[in-house]
């Protein structure tokens, strides 16, 4: 029977998974579906359906052992900004790795649903990859979701480009790429095929490392580093975008176009506030960036190459 529990008393005894991916992938879905609930794990809103972390344990439909799902806000959430998402999965990790609990697996959930891989998937891949690390690679799998929503011959030929442009160095790496086909037998497979995978082992994250062995702040790590590139990249596009609506707006004379383009300019200038506060937040100096690259070594997960 599911039981939701508190996440500090997840417990050394218990096979912890944690699903992560971009917000709207199926995550919420993927333990519904795996703990035989009626819709109690999805949120019913239009916005993110999680916006924190939440933990159900669940026996092992077979051998009974307890397996606790851990569902995790995913970055482009629509109530959170991505350092606010980064510091809660953060948090968490760095409180289970003190009590000793470590992962058994995480599942990261793409819509195949999707047909390119867009900035903002690509980005929380990304970020994945260097909150994870180089050694946790082989924990993973790949779960592809939304495979009722595509013609099979369509999704497969996603798949294969997926395999081949995104997710190859991961793959290589010991992760694996399965389908979840919406079922309760597709989700414990993909759940047996982690512990099959790599047996009774768990494994620290690199992110744990960083924030508790090392005694980092959450922007000294890979994975903070990495959202402040991204936020970086983000502040340039969108002053770009606001350059450029202000030579339309001063080159128009319809009033509905220019009032548009000014609703345009308000709301990307909210956004660019927005990401410029994150950027302050995620901000690390040179001698910082010098001095964590010296102390690489030091961790026993290496950054992922992804």
């Amino acid at each position: 029977m599911a039981k939701h529990v508190p996440l500090s008393s997840i417990s050394q005894d218990d096979m912890v998974i944690a699903l992560m991916g971009p917000t709207g992938t199926g995550k919420s879905r993927f333990i519904d579906v795996a703990t035989l609930q009626d819709g109690d794990a999805i949120g019913h809103s239009l916005g993110s359906c999680t916006s924190g972390i939440r933990a159900i344990r669940f026996p092992h439909p077979t051998t009974g052992r307890p397996f606790v799902l851990v569902d995790t806000p995913g970055f482009n959430n629509t109530t959170k900004t991505d350092t606010e998402v980064l510091t809660m999965i953060a948090g968490w990790l760095g409180h289970t790795y003190k009590n000793q609990v470590k992962l058994t697996g995480i599942i990261y959930l793409h819509r195949i649903s999707d047909n390119r891989m867009a900035s903002a998937p690509l980005k929380n891949l990304h970020m994945f990859t260097k909150l994870c690390g180089d050694n946790a690679l082989k924990h993973v799998v790949i779960a592809t979701t939304m495979w009722g929503q595509v013609e099979t011959d369509i999704g497969i030929q996603r798949e294969d480009e997926l395999r081949d442009r995104y997710w190859g160095a991961m793959l290589q790496r010991g992760s694996q790429a399965l389908r979840f086909t919406d079922s309760f037998s597709s989700a414990w497979n993909i759940i047996d095929s982690i512990v099959k995978h790599t047996g009774d082992t768990r494994h620290v994250l690199l992110l744990q490392e960083e924030l508790v062995d090392l005694h980092r702040r959450l922007n000294e790590t890979q994975a903070g580093m990495a959202l402040h590139d991204g936020l970086q990249k983000a502040l340039v596009q969108q002053r770009e975008t606001i350059r450029r609506l202000r030579e339309e707006a001063s080159a128009q004379h319809n009033e509905l176009a220019v009032g548009e383009l000014t609703a345009q300019y308000e709301r990307i200038q909210e956004e660019l506030e927005t990401t410029f506060g994150q950027l302050e937040e995620m901000k690390v100096s040179l001698g910082t960036h010098v001095k964590l690259w010296l102390t690489f070594r030091k961790t026993h997960s290496r950054p992922a190459i992804v």
